[in-house]
């Protein structure tokens, strides 16, 4: 599933076994996709001496800091941004959006 520049999407809440990419407090929120970035090859297999193949899209995710830290005090307008292979995103539920 291809996402485009401004798409909402939510981090999946999986917990994979052995090396992944994907920040914990990240999983479970919702983001906007800020760029395509390109395909490259899975670095999760990578780290196990596989060929990493076939590529996955990664994309750059901007996440309001208000949404990730729940006493959070900085500004509002404060935001963190992180690249996300796809295969960790899913787009938000239309009765979410």
């Amino acid at each position: 599933m291809a996402f485009n520049i401004g798409d909402r999407i939510l981090v999946k809440t999986i917990v994979p076994t052995g090396h992944c990419r994907t920040p914990y407090y990240l999983r479970g929120k919702e983001g906007v996709v800020e760029t395509d970035i390109g395909a490259f090859r899975n670095p999760e297999e990578l780290a196990y001496h596989r060929d990493g193949l076939p590529e996955k899209k990664l994309y750059r995710i901007r996440f309001e800091q208000s949404d990730l830290w729940p006493d959070y005090h900085g500004s509002y307008s404060d935001k963190l941004v992180a690249d996300i292979y796809e295969h960790w995103l899913e787009p938000v539920a239309k009765e979410r959006a």
